[in-house]
């Protein structure tokens, strides 16, 4: 499903509140389920042109909680309640009713989403010293080196004469 714009979805409102067509007719063509402009339309009349406002809310348990009871002793539908609060989406208040039910209001709590923070080195590995020259861990350290030297060169060479067969072979044609 495509994303709209603000503007989008107050021209697709405004179509239907003209009252020529319908929201089936709209949705097909605009390519959005019914539901989604019927949703859409609700929000509008109730807030106007600032229901499309983007804004990343996050919301408190109490307030979570107050848009519940006031669905349950009103009877509103999740859909009518959504709009009224101007819920970015009638899933969202979907999912709280169900953490609520299934987990309790633990799981109303807001969850921190955070980069996970870099893990520091240690200060022995920061201050590690360089082995004494002739010892056998600098003998090991260096025999290490000259392996990995190697082994590159090694590599190396196979490319470049890859690249030489790739060359000869595109001339010849």
């Amino acid at each position: 499903m495509a994303k709209f714009t603000s503007e989008d979805k107050i021209r697709a409102v405004k179509r239907y509140l003209k009252g020529n067509e319908g929201y089936k007719i709209i949705a097909q063509d605009i390519g959005v389920y019914k539901s989604k402009l019927q949703f859409w339309v609700k929000k509008y009349q109730y807030h106007g042109e600032n229901a499309f406002v983007k804004s990343y809310t996050n919301y408190s348990v109490q307030y979570k909680l107050d848009v519940l009871n006031y669905m349950n002793q009103n009877g509103t539908s999740i859909f009518e309640t959504a709009a009224l609060f101007n819920m970015p989406s009638d899933t969202t208040l979907w999912k709280w009713q169900h953490l609520l039910q299934i987990q309790g209001l633990d799981a109303l709590q807001s969850k921190k989403k955070r980069h996970p923070s870099m893990k520091r080195e240690d200060k022995k590995k920061r201050g590690k010293q360089v082995p004494v020259e002739g010892s056998i861990e600098a003998l090991q350290a260096e025999n290490e080196r000259l392996h990995m030297e190697h082994e590159y060169l090694k590599k190396l060479n196979a490319f470049v004469q890859n690249k030489e067969k790739l060359r000869n072979k595109t001339k010849h044609k």
